[in-house]
Formats: structure tokens, C-alpha cells, sequence
């Protein structure tokens, strides 16, 4: 072995290999514990994962760093980060409709999983506020795209920025195929054609207002 190589094996963890394996058991079994129609804690996880709370916490500090790797397990967010993270064009309409179009097929098409979860956190949200308690804080994965996709449009204030991306994130996810589809009675094809829409007419509002 020579000199580099001998650096190499000195900066190389031998743990690493088990860290990477103990954080996935621990997603994995917040996962599971999603599927079985509970929200999963830092703490529930670890039991579940058979591995200590302390040991959980040094991988997850707070609930929402947990939620978040939980959400970045689904196939679909990681589709859109995909295309997040590979945007070809400042357009900021093209950009906006790459997430909407790829990651609202994607819900309906895995809609059961999807509808599952949401009754989970609506679940949740009853008992905390039952309680008292702070309610279960959801990913801000939508957010993150979608404060991606508006990154070239300028003259907002961040106060309109603000105001805009959270008006399109009512253009996708769950909840709002639950609303066309339950409340609005649309089939597939017309809640995304629908949603589409939404979004570009939500962000050229919001353009008009600032010319």
C-alpha cells in the first residue's frame, strides 16, 4: 500500500457502513408504521427499529427531520427532485408545470398509499389538539420544489413570494386530488387537467399583479 493509499484508509469510516444501515432501519421502520395507519415519532421508530432512543436522535434531532426522510423514501418525490434538480429553463410557467406534471400522476397513481397517510396526519391532528398538543409537522417538500421553480421570477416581495407559493401548493399532493376527486367528482384525467390549470392561473395572477 503506498503513501495515498495509506491516507485513504485512514479517512475511511470503518462504521460507516452500519451508521447507513442503522439510519435506514430506522426509516424503514417509520415507514412501516405510516402503512399501519400511525404517525411515526422519533421514538416509535426507534422502538420499532429495535434500536436505543438516543441512538434514533443522533440521526433524527426532531420530528421534522425524520418527516423528512420518510418523505423522500416515496418514489415520487424522488421523481420531482429529479426534475428539481435538472430544470432546463428559466421559463418560470415551464418550470412550475415539470413539478406539477410529474408529481400529481404519480400521487394518483400510488392513491391509496397517499390517501392512507393523509388520514394518519388527520388522525394526528385531532389528538394533539384534543391534548393540547403541537400537531405532527408535515415535510416541506412541496415548499422546497416549489420555491425552486419560482427562483428566476423576480419583482416579488418576499411577502407575494410567500403569498404565491402557497397558493400552488393547493395545485398538488393528496389533499387536493381528494377535493377533486371526492368533492368535485372528477376522474383522473379532468383532476389533473384541472390542477394544471390551477397553477398556471395562480402564477400569472400573480405575475400581472407585479407588472
Amino acid at each position: 500500500m503506498d503513501h495515498n493509499e495509506t491516507i485513504v484508509s485512514r479517512q475511511v469510516d470503518p462504521r460507516a457502513n452500519q451508521k447507513d444501515r442503522t439510519k435506514r432501519a430506522i426509516v424503514d421502520a417509520a415507514s412501516q408504521l405510516v402503512r399501519e395507519g400511525m404517525i411515526p415519532t422519533v421514538a416509535t421508530a426507534a422502538e420499532r427499529a429495535k434500536v436505543s432512543r438516543a441512538t434514533a436522535y443522533r440521526y433524527f434531532p426532531s420530528q421534522e427531520d425524520l418527516g423528512e426522510a420518510l418523505a423522500r423514501m416515496h418514489p415520487a418525490i424522488a421523481a420531482v427532485d429529479e426534475v428539481v434538480d435538472h430544470f432546463d429553463t428559466d421559463d418560470v410557467e415551464a418550470r412550475l408545470l415539470q413539478v406539477v406534471d410529474t408529481y400529481n400522476p404519480l400521487v394518483i397513481s400510488d392513491q391509496i398509499a397517499m390517501r392512507t397517510t393523509l388520514a394518519s396526519f388527520q388522525r394526528e391532528w385531532l389528538r394533539a389538539h384534543g391534548q393540547g398538543t403541537t400537531p405532527y409537522t408535515r415535510s416541506l417538500t412541496r415548499t422546497r420544489w416549489l420555491d425552486e421553480a419560482l427562483r428566476p421570477l423576480e419583482g416579488l416581495s418576499p411577502k407575494q413570494r410567500k403569498r404565491l407559493r402557497a397558493a400552488l401548493a393547493l395545485s398538488m399532493g393528496i389533499e387536493s386530488i381528494v377535493v377533486m376527486q371526492d368533492a368535485c367528482q372528477l376522474g383522473d384525467r379532468e383532476t389533473l387537467s384541472v390542477l394544471r390549470w390551477m397553477a398556471s392561473a395562480i402564477l400569472r395572477a400573480a405575475i400581472d399583479e407585479t407588472a
